[in-house]
């Protein structure tokens, strides 16, 4: 589906947001015209328009830090696009994580994000594939196999329960809801519709 965006409005111009597609943080703010976008939609990597060069440059043309596309989307008014990338290195020429001075690092999620992040990166697997990929090689083995690796962990975990090594338990444990997050991408279902469920039963 082509996006409709109205290059007019701001003199042929629109702002483009970017954002890291698994931890959420705002990476950058640029601009693209027509070409820029068309260049970003056919190469898959970031391109902007310079205001002051007055020509398109490819982020990380110079620094190698590319911004690998994973989605574009167009706001309500057709003028501002949001553009979800996985960066390559630091994003700001001044070598921060992000143009805003802000630490893109998974290890400062707090814990109640963590299962959202690793559930994009599961997602994120799943749509690029990427080789030794251990998420990517249980997606290959198909349904069954996946349900099956999921039930093997439950039994694991319920056995580790009748022991006293904690270690072994939370391990278990970690396996089994990694595992499940793959059983759930494969039927492209969300965890947050799990939650869903589990809030409804709360109310009751």
């Amino acid at each position: 589906m082509q996006l409709q965006v109205d290059f007019q409005k701001g003199k042929g111009l629109v702002p483009a947001i970017v954002q890291d597609a698994v931890t959420n943080r705002v990476l950058m703010l640029g601009y693209m015209n027509e070409e820029a976008l068309r260049t970003t939609e056919e190469r898959g990597l970031v391109t902007f328009y310079s205001r002051s060069r007055q020509r398109i440059w490819t982020k990380g043309e110079t620094s190698g830090n590319y911004l690998t596309v994973r989605h574009i989307m167009v706001d309500c008014d057709n003028d501002t696009l949001l553009i979800k990338a996985v960066p390559s290195g630091p994003v700001c020429h001044l070598g921060h994580d992000t143009c805003f001075n802000e630490e893109n690092d998974p290890e400062l999620i707090t814990t109640g994000e963590f299962l959202l992040y690793l559930e994009q990166i599961i997602h994120d697997r799943r749509e690029h594939p990427i080789e030794g990929s251990y998420t990517n090689h249980l997606f290959s083995r198909g349904i069954n196999k996946i349900a099956q690796k999921v039930g093997e962990e439950a039994v694991e975990l319920i056995i580790e329960a009748k022991d006293e090594n904690k270690n072994l338990f939370l391990g278990e444990a970690a396996d089994l809801v990694y595992h499940m997050l793959v059983l759930l991408a494969y039927k492209n279902i969300k965890f947050s519709e799990v939650i869903d469920v589990l809030k409804g039963r709360h109310s009751r």
